[in-house]
């Protein structure tokens, strides 16, 4: 009986002190520190906090936009103008928030008879106005008891939080024909020829860029000889009574459908004859001829 029993097994040690505890001590996980707060905080569920299929900027975006007074701007743009994420990756986390349940959007018509669009934050879906949850009928059986239950209605899929457009640009104008020797002279004259065009019909002002694009087709048509009136005359005739949308797609329409055709061919001319010098040999002035011999005056005179 004086021999150890080394098979037996160790007594169980106490709970009683801290160091027996496997719980504390350890270097896994976090340890909070919280202080209570009396001012400036904002109560945040657990549901959002640690939601299982929202990401991370969503749970984040959703705990900024709770935090905020009503009436604060929650647009892409101006959530983009406070953090760094960017316009798309802030407008996918809306339309989690969205999806969710978190973010409401309502159309609403003001006093002054104008669309608007409020955005509503649910800090828990599900409730609305604090009042107690909302429970869904329960599924109706058939009477006898048998067969499956009828299938609930499909919920309708989420609005998606539409992004801001970007302004529609403005489509090109036509092709205009181009000269096929661009002087500088040239294409000045044809911006003058448009710009003179509105002291006809103010209806024909265009921009600076839009002169800078029709003129290489007016150069065409004084190349083909036509003179800066005629120019002016074929631009201006003729215009619609209406109101001209977009007049340099008018004048560029024009300068392309009624080019005037190239001129005719024509040799040049060929420079007269220079005859060397010659001195005459009655009174030994000097002379331009084919040959030497006598002056004009001399040969004519008697």
């Amino acid at each position: 009986m004086d021999e150890e029993n080394r098979t037996a097994q160790a007594p169980a040690l106490s709970r009683d002190r801290a160091k027996n505890h496997t719980s504390r001590g350890t270097s896994c996980g976090v340890v909070h520190e919280n202080t209570r707060h009396s001012t400036h905080f904002t109560v945040v569920g657990n549901h959002l906090a640690q939601h299982a299929d929202l990401s991370l900027t969503a749970i984040g975006l959703a705990t900024h936009i709770q935090s905020l007074p009503a009436g604060s701007p929650v647009d892409i743009r101006s959530l983009a103008r406070r953090f760094a994420e960017g316009t798309t990756r802030i407008a996918a986390a809306l339309r989690e928030l969205e999806a969710h349940g978190y973010l409401r959007r309502n159309r609403e018509r003001t006093a002054a008879g104008r669309m608007v669009t409020r955005t509503v934050s649910c800090n828990q879906p599900g409730r609305k106005g604090g009042g107690p949850r909302r429970k869904s009928a329960p599924s109706p059986r058939p009477a006898d008891g048998g067969g499956p239950p009828p299938r609930p209605e499909k919920e309708p899929p989420p609005r998606r939080w539409r992004e801001r457009r970007e302004p529609r640009r403005r489509a090109a104008l036509p092709p205009v024909p181009q000269p096929a020797y661009p002087t500088p002279d040239l294409l000045q004259t044809a911006v003058g020829i448009l710009s003179g065009l509105l002291h006809t019909d103010p209806r024909l002002q265009i921009s600076e860029s839009d002169a800078e694009h029709l003129a290489p087709g007016v150069a065409t048509w004084l190349e083909r000889e036509y003179t800066p009136e005629s120019v002016h005359r074929a631009l201006t005739t003729a215009l619609p009574l209406k109101p001209l949308g977009r007049p340099a797609a008018l004048l560029a329409h024009r300068l392309a459908a009624q080019l005037p055709p190239l001129p005719p061919f024509r040799p040049p001319e060929q420079p007269p004859v220079r005859h060397p010098l010659h001195n005459c040999d009655t009174c030994d002035r000097a002379y331009r001829g084919p040959e030497p011999g006598t002056c004009a005056g001399c040969a004519h005179s008697p």
